[in-house]
């Protein structure tokens, strides 16, 4: 059987090792992993053509290792850029297919002492090849978590709402009574953003497509914590500033679906504002308006003898943000510490998913 995937290994080296004591030969079988099922495709393109079902047989689990049961998997769309072949940074089939997840230690090798069979853990950073049953890393790939997480965010914690949290913290300081505006708020970065702006006292303005039940979709993120919910439609009035409110107008804004979506987030942000784009959902190019780039900005006046001169004092900022570039660096105890932090709120019922 052809074996695939990141973690895996030829047994034929290991089938058995010796020890020797007192001119007796004793043999003892190394630890090894359980059997497994794993989701792998051996190139890239559609997952519903190239990904399949393949049996692993065991591993050697070796000192430094940990082998996890994978209690759950989500799929996330970058999952399936990276089996299309067209994500940045992708495992070069064959590959098994996953990069986030939640399991439950089955074994640890002889060196592993931060770790007990039984424990909750996830890869941290993410690791390619969670879509399988059993996996078998280092003890460093692994983050231990509060098993009394609910299962669905202890799966999903290292990808979207690390986003939201990082994009809140990164590009502008935000204070109470502050305001953010993006699209695309039903995802649940979206949903995150709205649940730890209002986390910090800050509001926000959530511009949502045009489909059916969408007041029911207004309703939901209103419990979320939303202050203000737009379908795109009501967004089509050329001062769009009239529906804010008693709300500050917003310093920072998120696009992650492009097009026209984006040209909504940029009429909403105050002169000097800052989008930060996140995602192109609608494939569709990022435009700007001539007149936001001329006249999104502060000018100061300065006099000079005789003279005054304007000067710009802050322009709009177009910016970008990518989760795993962020993690490239040198962040591991400081990623952790924010997963933490983001889980203690789940399990307080402060971070949810509608």
């Amino acid at each position: 059987m052809k074996t695939v995937g990141l973690s895996l290994r030829s047994l034929s080296s290991f089938p058995r090792q010796r020890c020797f004591a007192r001119n007796h030969v004793c043999a003892f079988s190394a630890l090894m992993s359980p059997p497994s099922t794993a989701v792998v495709y051996d190139q890239h393109g559609p997952p519903d053509k190239v990904t399949r079902l393949v049996e692993i047989p065991p591993v050697e689990i070796k000192q430094n290792e940990v082998c996890v049961k994978m209690l759950a998997a989500p799929i996330n769309p970058s999952d399936i850029n990276r089996i299309e072949g067209v994500y940045p940074v992708r495992p070069q089939p064959p590959a098994v297919g996953g990069y986030e997840g939640v399991g439950q230690v089955h074994a640890v090798g002889s060196s592993v002492n931060t770790l007990s069979p039984g424990d909750w853990v996830i890869p941290s950073p993410p690791s390619f090849g969670t879509w399988q049953t059993y996996i078998v890393k280092e003890e460093t790939v692994w983050h231990k978590i509060n098993k009394h997480t609910p299962m669905e965010y202890a799966a999903t914690v290292t990808v979207n709402p690390l986003t939201a949290f990082r994009m809140l913290q990164d590009f502008v300081q935000l204070n109470s009574g502050d305001a953010i505006v993006q699209n695309a708020a039903t995802s649940i970065v979206g949903q995150c953003i709205i649940q730890l702006a209002r986390h910090q006292g800050v509001g926000s303005i959530n511009i949502i497509r045009d489909r059916a039940g969408a007041d029911q979709v207004k309703e939901n993120l209103k419990k979320l914590g939303a202050d203000e919910v737009f379908t795109e439609s009501q967004l089509e009035k050329k001062n769009v500033k009239d529906l804010l409110g008693s709300l500050s107008e917003p310093a920072l804004g998120f696009n992650c679906v492009g097009g026209n979506a984006a040209t909504l987030v940029l009429k909403f942000l105050r002169n000097g504002g800052t989008m930060v784009t996140y995602g192109g959902m609608s494939k569709k190019p990022i435009t700007v308006s001539t007149s936001s780039f001329i006249f999104k900005f502060i000018l100061v006046c300065v006099r000079c003898s005789n003279e005054i001169f304007f000067h710009p004092l802050q322009d709009l900022s177009l910016r970008g943000f990518w989760l795993q570039k962020w993690m490239s660096t040198d962040r591991a105890k400081e990623c952790r510490n924010m997963i933490d932090h983001l889980l203690d709120l789940m399990c307080d019922g402060k971070l949810k998913y509608e």
